[in-house]
């Protein structure tokens, strides 16, 4: 299948002068810290599916922001726990590959939540990544003035930060600041992607995450984690409409039920959701087909973690 989205992230591209800058900032944080939220915020635009799950997020996404003379791309891991699967522990991998890997760090913290036990093992973790670091506290709205200051103090007090950002990924406050601060950070170099990018996601990865996100916000709790989308074909027609053939997999015939629904219903709601957005996404119009089939193994198929961007880990 051929995406006309597709660039290769790894070739740096030529820019108008030796001034430009370019700088990658990996998001970590806990399951829900508000990452996916975040990097939506910045782009300013949907790159990254937001559900009320935990661990929705299961490869490294990067928003690219450019303006000026600055392209800063924003690297949104998976949330960081306690993996019990061999799914969870390619997440949590990918997510520390990417804080090992950036230019900067940013620990994203669910103010509200406070200093968790996640948020420890966090700490831990990141006193051994070498490269600057800086804290993001999200969901200020939500806090008091006087818990929230003593939230940072006390944070700081258990690693050094070169800077800490209070926001609300939600509303946009404090967002900008942020961005701000990441442009005239980054190192001077070349750009990595074209300047009307904002995403490294093909168009047939973006269009599966779409409707994995609604197929998430429909079943809720039925299906935890055993579904993933892939799309098989992405084919631009005559007249520029866009058809796209997805597969939800299944690890059960009785998850196949749940989101087929009675006389098809559910699996009705789930495209015609995702057709609406992608609609948005692409501005042109989209043929969306859903197909259901059952893998039991699915989360045991080295290919498919390729296609997610996570290792193989046995």
């Amino acid at each position: 299948m051929t995406d006309p989205n597709e660039t290769d992230p790894n070739t740096p591209l030529a820019t108008p002068t030796d001034t430009t800058r370019c700088g990658f900032i990996a998001l970590v944080g806990a399951p829900n810290a508000g990452k996916s939220t975040l990097l939506n915020s910045l782009v300013g635009t949907k790159v990254s599916i937001v559900t009320h799950k935990a661990q929705t997020t299961r490869a490294q996404i990067r928003g690219v922001v450019t303006e000026g003379q600055s392209q800063v791309i924003f690297v949104d891991t998976p949330g960081i726990f306690a993996p019990k699967r061999r799914l969870d522990r390619a997440m949590v991998e990918a997510a520390w590959s990417g804080a090992g890997d950036a230019d900067f760090v940013a620990l994203i913290v669910d103010a509200e939540r406070g200093l968790t036990p996640e948020v420890e093992s966090l700490l831990e973790g990141l006193d051994a990544v070498r490269n600057p670091r800086v804290l993001v506290l999200n969901k200020i709205d939500l806090i008091k003035r006087e818990k929230l200051l003593a939230l940072s103090e006390a944070l700081n007090a258990r690693l050094r930060f070169d800077q800490t950002f209070m926001i609300s990924a939600t509303k946009g406050d404090g967002v900008r600041d942020l961005l701000a601060w990441a442009e005239a950070n980054a190192p001077l170099g070349p750009w990595h992607f074209p300047e009307d990018h904002l995403t490294d996601l093909t168009m047939a990865l973006t269009s599966a995450e779409v409707t994995r996100e609604k197929l998430f916000l429909r079943i809720h709790d039925e299906i935890p984690y055993n579904a993933t989308v892939e799309t098989e074909k992405f084919t631009i027609q005559k007249d520029g409409s866009y058809r796209i053939d997805q597969v939800i997999y299944v690890t059960r015939d009785t998850h196949k039920k749940i989101i087929l629904g009675a006389g098809g219903a559910t699996i009705k709601s789930i495209g015609a959701d995702s057709r609406a957005e992608l609609m948005d996404i692409f501005e042109t119009k989209v043929h969306l087909f859903l197909f259901v089939k059952v893998r039991e193994k699915w989360g045991d198929d080295p290919e498919r973690y390729r296609e997610m961007g996570l290792d193989w880990t046995k």
